[in-house]
């Protein structure tokens, strides 16, 4: 609330909202393409062979790639829809339609509630299991509906209600992470929905199960890119990310790395669980960092911070205001005889007891070594990684919880040498 009373409303640009929903975008932008395109874009007679074959294939697709990826929730999601589409396709039947209807939205609940397990190995047999169990009722409808294909109302209030609740739990599972393959399998979900009703227009239903395939595919493929490029328990990119992105920088840049201070103490003394605990705060504090800085996990307790573009002047205020921060925060630590239930708690504080002695704050210190690209010098770009390392070593032995800079190349080449040399006059930093 702000003084005058009033209350402060976020921005619905917010930077944050926008972060978390940013893996919707794809998403967001085959669903809609797929709606435009099904309505301005009449398919020709000589592809309409595509309506069977096009979501057979994109979603086998998407089944074998979560099959290989070993992802548990997107196997199941991609197993359910390729057979229900290979029901409408061979028993088009109305009852199998509401069958569908209601099967495919209890799978995804399923699966949302059941912890990921993977797809290989034992952890599919179950699935398999159930999917094997609908195919049996839905043989049994097919033969026992008599042939009415007539589907008066493809999505009654009962399907609907079925979809809701699945579509919930998908966006549950996904927060607060909303990585692309949770936001993938709400989507995959909504596809179907979409295409359940209008079951009546084959080219319609036929397109947005296709799209529920490459939504599915382009997900695995982004949290493949995630894995691999992305440190999981910190939440910031890794050192491949790091290595890839020096590679690509032509220009100057200053990078820095950052160690946590008698990190194997912290493990030694209270567990890995604490220590996992300061790396995320580290991390989290990292993350923040201002002047164009980026941060990346660089391996157990280091960290690297990237300054395109900036000399070492221009970002060590913006390093020591990092360091400050995670200097000044207290982390409080939960002791082993502290009560784990609420109620326990109120008890004893009841009794006299005080709290403060199942709980103790720590406090957490960083050492800094940076170090300073020039445009002019022509070098393996994790040469600097190696220098800024130097500099951290210094910063340890000099008594840790400090910033030690690499001190400035002094060039005794003049700037018009250095334009006939690399074929520019811009260098400016020197």
């Amino acid at each position: 609330m702000s003084a005058s009373g009033r209350i402060a409303l976020k921005s619905p640009l917010d930077p944050e909202l926008l972060r978390a929903l940013r893996p919707a975008g794809v998403p967001a932008a085959i669903l809609a393409l797929t709606g435009v395109l099904t309505w301005l874009v009449p398919m020709p007679d000589s592809l309409e062979g595509l309506q069977t074959a096009g979501p057979y294939a994109v979603l086998f697709i998407a089944t074998a790639m979560a099959w290989g990826f070993n992802r548990g929730r997107a196997f199941v999601i991609a197993t359910t829809l390729l057979g229900a589409f290979a029901v409408r396709q061979f028993w088009g039947e109305a009852l199998a339609h509401y069958l569908l209807i209601v099967l495919v939205p209890l799978n995804v609940l399923a699966a949302m509630l059941w912890p990921e397990r993977g797809a290989r190995y034992r952890a599919s047999y179950g699935w398999l299991a159930l999917l094997a169990a609908e195919a049996l009722l839905l043989a049994w409808a097919h033969k026992s509906d008599g042939g009415a294909d007539f589907i008066a109302n493809p999505m009654p209030l009962w399907g609907r209600l079925a979809f809701a609740v699945a579509f919930a739990a998908t966006v549950w599972r996904a927060w607060p992470e909303f990585t692309a393959l949770q936001v993938g399998n709400a989507a995959a979900l909504l596809a179907f929905f979409i295409a359940a009703v209008w079951v009546r227009s084959a080219d319609v239903h036929s397109a947005f199960m296709s799209a529920a395939g490459v939504i599915l595919i382009v997900s695995l493929l982004a949290e493949s890119h995630r894995l691999a490029f992305r440190d999981t328990l910190t939440g910031l990119p890794g050192r491949r990310a790091l290595e890839e992105r020096l590679r690509s920088l032509g220009g100057r840049f200053a990078i820095a790395m950052v160690d946590v201070d008698h990190f194997k103490k912290f493990n030694d003394t209270h567990g890995h669980d604490i220590g996992d605990q300061v790396l995320r705060l580290v991390a989290a504090r990292l993350a923040e960092v201002g002047g164009g800085g980026i941060a990346f996990r660089y391996g157990g307790e280091e960290f690297s911070v990237l300054f395109p573009g900036s000399t070492l002047e221009e970002a060590l205020p913006h390093l020591e205001a990092i360091r400050a921060s995670i200097e000044g925060y207290r982390m409080a630590v939960r002791a082993p005889d502290r009560p784990k239930s609420g109620e326990e708690g109120s008890k004893l504080r009841g009794g006299g007891e005080k709290s403060g002695s199942s709980e103790k704050h720590l406090s957490v210190t960083v050492s800094i070594g940076g170090a300073f690209a020039p445009q002019w010098v022509r070098s393996s770009a994790l040469l600097w990684v190696e220098r800024a390392d130097q500099q951290l070593y210094r910063a340890k032995s000099e008594g840790r919880n400090r910033a030690c800079l690499e001190q400035p190349i002094v060039s005794q080449v003049s700037a018009e040498e250095k334009g006939l040399l690399f074929g520019t006059s811009q260098f400016s930093e020197l």
